[in-house]
């Protein structure tokens, strides 16, 4: 009973920073996240919202973790056809 007053807290911490390392991959190396943020991001331009060097900046930021996503899909995809 007291051990488990002691773990639970630990345990607790330990799922929320898993939910949280999810979340933070999703957001990074989603891949369709990633196209959509590509596409806002080429309006933002088309309408002149951004400058030319935000969008160049912010272009090739996302163009480097889509292809770290899609290296990453590559890996996991070829883990899971080994094991069969």
């Amino acid at each position: 009973m007291i051990q488990k007053l002691f773990t639970s807290p630990i345990h607790l911490i330990k799922k929320v920073g898993e939910h949280v390392k999810e979340e933070v991959d999703k957001e990074m190396y989603d891949l369709e996240h990633i196209q959509k943020k590509l596409i806002q991001l080429q309006m933002m331009y088309e309408l002149e919202e951004i400058s030319e060097e935000h969008y160049e900046e912010q272009e090739e930021e996302l163009l480097i973790r889509y292809e770290v996503a899609k290296k990453r899909e590559m890996e996991q995809w070829e883990s899971m056809t080994k094991r069969k």
